[in-house]
């Protein structure tokens, strides 16, 4: 059974930084597109970032560009994104997910999910 498992969310100032992680339980972790989605209160979720397997092919949302940056640890089964310049329109609850190899922005795409870890930017 797949887990997925978010931490390092948190309270920020504006312009501060935070790193969130997914540790997932995935025997074949290398092998799979991870995700990072975020959904603010009344809003829909939003597409912040992908990796695939290899690590070689990155993907931004277009409010991120620029000032997230989205890796992994194939040993460590983990993905990782570092978020700086925060705003206070980042504020939402970040998920992270798992998907094929075909997987790149759309939540649709994505088999699993984590549970998600809370972001808020104070302005």
């Amino acid at each position: 059974q797949v887990q997925l498992v978010e931490s390092g969310g948190g309270l920020v100032q504006a312009g501060g930084s935070l790193r969130v992680s997914c540790a997932a339980s995935i025997r074949t972790f290398s092998t799979y597109t991870m995700g990072w989605f975020r959904q603010a209160p009344g809003k829909e979720r939003e597409f912040v970032a992908a990796i695939k397997g290899s690590g070689g092919s990155i993907y931004y949302g277009d409010s991120v560009k620029g000032r997230f940056t989205i890796s992994r640890d194939n040993a460590r089964n983990t993905v990782y994104l570092q978020m700086n310049s925060l705003k206070p329109e980042d504020t939402a609850v970040y998920y992270c997910a798992a998907g094929p190899a075909g997987a790149i922005n759309s939540a649709k795409q994505y088999d699993w999910w984590g549970r998600g870890t809370q972001v808020t930017v104070s302005s």
